[in-house]
C-alpha cells in the first residue's frame, strides 16, 4: 500500500473533514457546544488528531503482522513454515496522514490568529506534532521514504503532488520537532489547554513533555547502524532532560479515546473484524517465558483449550490427549486402563495452559513428529455420546486478540460437546498501550551498553525496564478485562485467572535468563529479547528491533532462529515491496524517483524475488545484521 495513496482525496476532502468540531460525545465540561462552532477550532482539531491517531490499524494487523511475525520468526503459521511464508501479500500500513492534516490545520488557524491568541494554543499545536512524529516514524519503518514536509498542505497551500523526504532528514526534522514541542510543554503560559479535551494526559502537559522526550529514543535505535555516535548522543541528551522521560507506570501512553461516539464506533473499540488468524505462537519464545516464568506470556497469548475438564472428557472416552500437556498432568489409572485427572504438576495452572508451535520447517506435513501441533483438527475432535455436537481443542496458544479489540468481547470457555454453553460477549472500550516505561528503559540500558554517557548502569535500567514491562501489560490487560483476568467463570475447579500475583515479578527477574550478566554479547543479547518480548504487541517495533538486531540468533543460548536450508536467510524480506507506480496517477514521476533514490526496484505483492527485499534495504537498515546473525556491538 502507498504511504499517500489517497493524497488527492486528502486534499479535496480535508477542508470539509477540518471543519468538523464533534469528534466526542462527551463535551458536557467544555465552554462551547461542537454544535454550536463555525470554524475550526484548535482544540477540537487536537481532539480529532487523537481520535484518528492510529498506528496499528485493523488493516495492518490483517496483511502486515502476519508477514512480520513470519520473517523476524517470532510467530509461526499454523499451517508452519513452508516456502510461501516468504512471500508479500497486501499491505495495510500506517496512515499517518490524517493526523498530519490536522497538524497542518492547526498551523493554518493560528496564522490567522493575533499573535497573542496563537500563542494560546501552543501546547494543542505541540501535542498534534508530537504525534505526526509518532505516526511518521513507524510509517517510514518498512518502506523508508515517504512523503511528509510537503504532505497534507492541498487545502490552503494547494501542494497536491508532495515530494517524498529521506529518512535520515526526517530523524533530523522529528527530533527537532519534539526538542521544539517538549521547550513548549515545559515554558508556556496561559495555554488554552484543558483536561477534557485530552483523553491522552488529560491536559498534563509535563506528561507530553516526557513522552516527547521518550519518543527520541524511538529514532536513536533506529540511527544505531547508520550513526552509532549520534544515537548514543540522543540517549545521553534524553536521559539528562530536565522534562524527565517515561518511567512510571502512570506516565504510560495507555489510554481509551472515548465511551460514546456517533461518526466511528471504532473510536471505542478499535474495530470487530477478526484478525492474526493463521498465525500461532513461536514453542521456542514461549518455553522461554515459562522456563522464566514470566507472566507477560499470560497477557500477550491466549490460553489452550485444554482445562482439566476437557482433559478428563477425553479420557472418559479413552481419546489420547498431547502428550506435551499430558507431561503435566498427574492421573490415576483404574484397573480397565481409564485415566482420572487428579492435579496439574509441573508449572500448575496458568502455566501449563500456554504452549507454541515448532518452527521447524515444513512440521505440519511431518505427522509422526509434529501431528500433536499440526494435525489437531483430527486428533483432537470428539463427539457427544451419541456421535453429534463435534468440538475440536486448539492445543497451542494463539495471540491475545483480547488486547488488541474492545469490539464483541467474545469468550467461550471450552467445555465437552453437550456440555454447559459458558459465553461472555460483550463490547468493551479498547485502551491502547502505545509507549511505555518499559520501552524507555530498556532502550537506555542497550545505550549504556554501547557506550552512551548515562546517569544510571545499564543493569538498572534494565531491571527497570522488566518491571515496568510486565506492570503495563498486567494494566493494559485488566483494563480490557481480557478472558480470564480476575476470574475463572466458575467451571473448572483447577482452573487459575491470569492476573498479576503478588512476588511474580521478583520470581521471574531471580531467573539467570533475566539478569544482566554474562559477557558483554550475552547482555547486549538479553536486553534486546526482552525489546522483542515486551514489544509484543507493538506491532512494527518489534520488527524493527529484530531486523536492527539480528534476533532472534542462530544457535542462541536463549531463543534461537532455525536455520531454514530451503529458504536462506537473504530471501526473507526485510521491507514490504514497493508496488507498481500507476502512469496515470500525478504522482506517478514522483514515486518513480523516490524508489529509485533509495535503490529500490519496483515489484508488486506476491513477487517471488524476495531478494531484493532483503539487500535492497531502507536507509535505516543498511548495515544492520542479516536475519539470525545477532547483534553487532
Amino acid at each position: 500500500m502507498k504511504n499517500y495513496r489517497n493524497i488527492l482525496w486528502a486534499s479535496v476532502l480535508g477542508a470539509t473533514m477540518l471543519s468538523t468540531t464533534s469528534c466526542r460525545d462527551d463535551f458536557a465540561d467544555i465552554n462551547s457546544s461542537p454544535t454550536q462552532v463555525t470554524k475550526a477550532e484548535p482544540s477540537y482539531l487536537f481532539a480529532q488528531a487523537v481520535m484518528d491517531f492510529e498506528p496499528y490499524s485493523y488493516t495492518y494487523w490483517f496483511y502486515d503482522e502476519p508477514m512480520l511475525l513470519s520473517w523476524s520468526q517470532w510467530g509461526v503459521p499454523t499451517g508452519s513454515y513452508t516456502d510461501n511464508f516468504k512471500l508479500t501479500t497486501a499491505v495495510g500500513g500506517v496512515n499517518f496522514i490524517n493526523v498530519l492534516k490536522y497538524a497542518r490545520e492547526i498551523e493554518y488557524v493560528r496564522s490567522t490568529l493575533s499573535e497573542e491568541d496563537a500563542a494560546k494554543h501552543a501546547a494543542t499545536a505541540a501535542c498534534v506534532d508530537v504525534l505526526a512524529c509518532f505516526l511518521g516514524i513507524a510509517a517510514s519503518d518498512i518502506n523508508g521514504d515517504i512523503q511528509f514536509t510537503e504532505a497534507g498542505r492541498g487545502a490552503h497551500e494547494g501542494v497536491l503532488t508532495p515530494a517524498y523526504d529521506r529518512i535520515e532528514n526526517l530523524y533530523n526534522l522529528w527530533l527537532e520537532q519534539l526538542d521544539a514541542s517538549i521547550t513548549t510543554f515545559t515554558t508556556a503560559q496561559d495555554q488554552i489547554f484543558t483536561s477534557n479535551q485530552d483523553v491522552v494526559y488529560r491536559g498534563d502537559v509535563k506528561k507530553w513533555a516526557k513522552l516527547a522526550n521518550s519518543l527520541k529514543l524511538r529514532i536513536a535505535a533506529r540511527l544505531i547502524s547508520q550513526n552509532k555516535a549520534k544515537a548514543l548522543e540522543i540517549a545521553s541528551q534524553v536521559a539528562s532532560a530536565s522534562c524527565g522521560y517515561i518511567d512510571a507506570l502512570d506516565e504510560a501512553m495507555l489510554f481509551n479515546k472515548c465511551t460514546v461516539n456517533s461518526s466511528s464506533s471504532d473510536y471505542i473499540y478499535h474495530w470487530s473484524n477478526g484478525f492474526m488468524e493463521g498465525t500461532g505462537a513461536n514453542q521456542r519464545v514461549i518455553d522461554f517465558m515459562l522456563e522464566n516464568r514470566d507472566p507477560r506470556v499470560r497477557f500477550c497469548y491466549q490460553k489452550n483449550d485444554w482445562n482439566s475438564k476437557i482433559v478428563q472428557e477425553f479420557y472418559d472416552q479413552g481419546k489420547e490427549i498431547p502428550s506435551y500437556i499430558e507431561q503435566n498432568v498427574e492421573y490415576t489409572t483404574d484397573a480397565n486402563g481409564k485415566k482420572t485427572f487428579v492435579k496439574w504438576i509441573g508449572m500448575g495452572e496458568p502455566w501449563v495452559r500456554y504452549y507454541g508451535l515448532p518452527v521447524e520447517y515444513n512440521a505440519k506435513n511431518n505427522t509422526n513428529l509434529y501431528g500433536e501441533w499440526y494435525d489437531y483438527s483430527n486428533k483432537y475432535k470428539i463427539t457427544d455420546s451419541e456421535g453429534q455436537s463435534a468440538k475440536t481443542y486448539l492445543p497451542f496458544s494463539m495471540f491475545q486478540q483480547q488486547m488488541i479489540i474492545g469490539r464483541t468481547y467474545n469468550f467461550t470457555m471450552p467445555t465437552p460437546p453437550g456440555g454447559p454453553v459458558i459465553t461472555k460477549n460483550e463490547s468493551r472500550p479498547w485502551y491502547g498501550m502505545y509507549v511505555g516505561g518499559a520501552e524507555v528503559n530498556l532502550y537506555l540500558a542497550e545505550f549504556k551498553l554501547l557506550g552512551a554517557n548515562l546517569p544510571k548502569s545499564a543493569e538498572e535500567y534494565y531491571n527497570q525496564g522488566l518491571r515496568l514491562s510486565v506492570q503495563e501489560y498486567d494494566k493494559a490487560a485488566g483494563l480490557n478485562q481480557i478472558a480470564y483476568y480476575g476470574t475463572t467463570y466458575d467451571y473448572d475447579p483447577n482452573e487459575v485467572s491470569i492476573e498479576l500475583k503478588a512476588g511474580e515479578i521478583d520470581a521471574m527477574m531471580a531467573s539467570e535468563d533475566y539478569q544482566l550478566t554474562g559477557t558483554p554479547a550475552e547482555q547486549l543479547e538479553k536486553v534486546y529479547l526482552q525489546q522483542l518480548l515486551n514489544f509484543t504487541l507493538y506491532p512494527y517495533d518489534q520488527f524493527v528491533t529484530a531486523r536492527r538486531s539480528g534476533l532472534p540468533k542462530f544457535n542462541s543460548a536463549f531463543i534461537s532462529r532455525e536455520n531454514y536450508s530451503s529458504v536462506p536467510v537473504t530471501e526473507i524480506p526485510r521491507r514490504f515491496q514497493t508496488g507498481v507506480p500507476n502512469e496515470t496517477s500525478l504522482l506517478y514521476a514522483i514515486e518513480k524517483e523516490a524508489y529509485a533514490v533509495q535503490g529500490y526496484t519496483e515489484s508488486a505483492a506476491g513477487a517471488t524475488n524476495t531478494t531484493i527485499l532483503n539487500s535492497e534495504r531502507t536507509w535505516q537498515d543498511k548495515g544492520a545484521p542479516q536475519w539470525g546473525e545477532g547483534p553487532k556491538n
